[in-house]
């Protein structure tokens, strides 16, 4: 962040009207409130639906083998078109593509929640990764512009951050309740409670920015990224159901990447890219998104296996595997705000972000150690508090940094490129894993009897334990990447980079 004169002379002036200026928008905190529970919103579907999900199959009588589309159809709407929903809001206004995004998303929550059939309940899913895909980016942006003051820029993006990095977590539990109490419809219903706060809250607080008409939107680069990103997060999914082998695998995977170095080569050469590079090239910017797609590739070890370990090695209820992963939202709520508002302004990322990496990777290394006798209190919390810890020092972090610097007019996309490497991560860490797992798990029955229930729990403590070395390994890769590419010492803004714009 650039140390200019603008602070010290609000100051000197003493006069209201100029701190408030400085400061932002007088109700900036209850705008953060708003963006808070939208991106909430946004956050706790990636999980919340998961655990509803044998529910929903004995409702509506769907095969084991359709279930995985309830999950593929929001990643793949949401993650392909993220850059596109950046731009939108970018080039038609902040306010209204978080509204409409707000809106469209409690729709669609409606749609599928009241689903007679496993299409509906698909198509529903779809059109909330749609709405997802406007919504996400459309509220970074809107709190990218909103604080502007250092020290509460600083504050915002620690709770934003507490907020993206805990969803999951709060939503497994979130689940976990509507479903054992209530059924699982209402674990899409609960949206329409928060989309109405949220929608109120934007409408009456939010302002409205002018369009830019002399912008277009560049349809050769939205065509190219859309297609890319939807081939990437698809060609993922199915490694999950077909081995990497399969050309629905690997075929996509390398359509996928073709098509994405192509949108690189058009954005140096249309006249009004989806992308703009100079929202890329900035050292410390570039450094985060790397910092965000490997650790939400790496968290999946967390969320993922150790649920499956709650619940089918310890016997946990849905409700309380939720309730065991409460400490490391705190753990990790304290972690995003501290980073943020005390040890990025002093240390700088190239100590905080890759020490965040170290300690999610100590505590997934701690989690390869658990049996069938391990207890939460002696194994499971210091493994948690440890990761929490860990991915609070990155994701608050990398998200103020990935969007700092950025001019108000690529604030959207900026944005959208932050969420599109933690669904990309999502995706790579889902697939991978499963795979790996699976992997493992076979390799022990080897000469076993598979039918034997103590070698069938000790092949998923293999598993697991082989999911948690990789994520690790995640980790351990993102401390190496961050501690090289992040400049020393405390943020200041690239000379050549866009510049921050006091609004």
């Amino acid at each position: 962040m650039s140390q200019t004169a603008a602070a010290p002379d609000a100051v000197s002036l003493g006069k209201s009207g100029a701190q408030a200026e400085e400061a932002g928008p007088r109700h900036r905190w209850w705008i953060l409130a708003v963006i808070g529970l939208a991106q909430l919103m946004v956050v706790l579907d990636a999980t919340i639906v998961n655990i509803a999900l044998p529910s929903a199959q004995a409702g509506l009588g769907f095969s084991d083998g359709n279930r995985t589309w309830i999950v593929t159809a929001y990643s793949l709407a949401f993650g392909s078109l993220l850059l596109l929903g950046g731009r939108i809001a970018d080039l038609f206004g902040r306010k209204p593509a978080f509204l409409v995004g707000v809106g469209g998303f409690a729709a669609a929550s409606a749609v599928a929640g009241a689903a007679v059939n496993f299409e509906m309940l698909v198509a529903g899913r779809a059109l909330q990764g749609l709405f997802g895909a406007l919504l996400a980016p459309a509220a970074l942006s809107l709190l990218t512009t909103t604080f502007t003051n250092p020290k509460e820029r600083a504050k915002a993006f620690g709770v934003y951050g507490a907020i993206a990095g805990s969803g999951a977590a709060v939503g497994l539990l979130l689940g976990g309740v509507l479903t054992e109490y209530m059924n699982w419809r209402w674990t899409l219903y609960v949206n329409l409670f928060i989309a109405a706060f949220a929608l109120v809250g934007g409408a009456m607080l939010l302002k409205s920015t002018a369009r830019d008409r002399n912008s277009k939107l560049d349809l050769p680069g939205t065509a190219l990224v859309t297609t890319g990103l939807f081939s990437i997060v698809y060609g993922f999914s199915n490694a999950e159901s077909h081995d990497w082998s399969s050309p629905m695998s690997w075929g996509f995977l390398t359509v996928g990447a073709a098509l994405l170095t192509a949108f690189t080569w058009w954005q140096t050469r249309a006249p009004h890219p989806l992308l703009p590079l100079r929202v890329l090239l900035d050292r410390n910017r570039g450094a985060s998104f790397i910092a965000m797609l490997i650790s939400s590739a790496g968290m999946f070890g967390v969320f993922l296996f150790l649920t499956y370990y709650l619940q089918l090695s310890l016997g946990y209820s849905a409700v309380e595997t939720g309730l065991a992963f409460l400490p490391m939202v705190g753990a990790l709520m304290v972690s995003a705000t501290m980073s943020t508002s005390f040890l990025i302004p002093r240390f700088g990322p190239k100590i905080v972000v890759p020490l965040g990496m170290v300690l999610g990777a100590v505590g997934l290394v701690w989690l390869t150690a658990l049996d069938m006798d391990s207890t939460y209190a002696a194994h499971i919390l210091g493994p948690l508090l440890f990761a929490g810890l860990g991915i609070g020092l990155i994701m608050a972090p990398g998200m103020s940094l990935a969007t700092s610097g950025v001019a108000p007019e690529d604030s959207g996309v900026a944005s959208a490129s932050v969420n599109t490497m933690q669904q990309i991560g999502g995706s790579i860490g889902t697939a991978l894993l499963n795979t790996l797992a699976a992997s493992a798990a076979t390799a022990y029955l080897v000469g076993k009897d598979p039918a034997n229930k103590l070698n069938q729990a000790q092949a998923a403590l293999e598993s697991y334990s082989t999911a948690y070395w990789w994520s690790a390994g995640f980790f351990a890769a993102g401390a190496l990447t961050t501690v090289l590419l992040y400049r020393r010492g405390v943020p200041a803004v690239d000379a050549d980079a866009a510049p921050t714009v006091h609004m």
